[in-house]
């Protein structure tokens, strides 16, 4: 089952699902203070935000140089193309069109499978590589209800992944059961303002992949639901720091 940060422990070594954006640069930075050795996969799946992948390389850059410890446990990165992705959806985050909810709720940046795939691929990479511990951005509290970002689901499918390669891999989701602001505390806690500063000024959330201006919070367009969760959250977490 996914594993709170609290029940983590040292040794290890993992594999975190990065995609550039805030969410997963936590949890580098997490996986980075709990494992011996972490590698990192990106997915270009035509994603409309894809500016984020252009941001993963700022982001590995600046956690090297502000942390050297945490530099001597980073390993290879790794981005894998997934054009299917597109091609078998018709989404807000893989076309230009307007961002809507339907009639169950979910917004039309839900991109069916999604998780379940990068989970998979990564699984696959992992056994090759011989990564044990896979570290998912995935959050059940602040999100947009996406059904594959659910701890229920992530706990089927880690059980799947075991039997379908006969493995012991353990899914880990430390964003699960916190909202943004504690995402941002949690940031804090993890490399102080140095990581708070690359969080803001590096990553790359809002679903639009407008990167023009850089708000107190990070760059985005300031209204689609990525750049609303992550600027209300910032603002709680701001008012906490006062």
């Amino acid at each position: 089952m996914p594993v709170p940060a609290t029940e983590t422990s040292g040794g290890g070594r993992a594999l975190v699902l990065f995609s550039g954006g805030q969410d997963s640069t936590v949890c580098l930075a997490w996986a980075l203070e709990r494992f011996e050795h972490v590698e990192t996969i990106g997915f270009d799946y035509r994603q409309r935000h894809k500016v984020e992948l252009d941001c993963r390389g700022p982001v590995l850059e600046g956690l090297r140089a502000a942390f050297p410890a945490w530099a001597q446990r980073l390993g290879a990165d790794h981005v894998l193309d997934l054009p299917v992705i597109p091609a078998i959806s018709e989404t807000a985050m893989t076309q230009d069109m307007t961002i809507t909810f339907a009639a169950n709720g979910l917004p039309n940046t839900f991109v069916p499978g999604r998780n379940l795939l990068f989970f998979t691929f990564a699984a696959a990479l992992a056994y090759r590589r011989g990564l044990k511990h896979l570290v998912g951005g995935m959050c059940e509290t602040d999100y947009s209800g996406y059904p594959d970002c659910r701890d229920d689901t992530l706990k089927a499918l880690q059980v799947t992944l075991n039997l379908g390669m006969d493995q012991r891999f353990v899914l880990h989701t430390p964003l699960m059961w916190i909202d943004k602001a504690t995402t941002w505390a949690l940031a804090k806690e993890l490399g102080g303002d140095m990581l708070v500063d690359i969080v803001r000024e590096r990553t790359h959330t809002c679903y639009l992949g407008d990167r023009t201006t850089l708000h107190d919070w990070g760059y985005g367009c300031g209204t689609c639901p990525a750049c609303d969760l992550r600027k209300v959250g910032y603002a709680r977490f701001f008012e906490h720091q006062r």
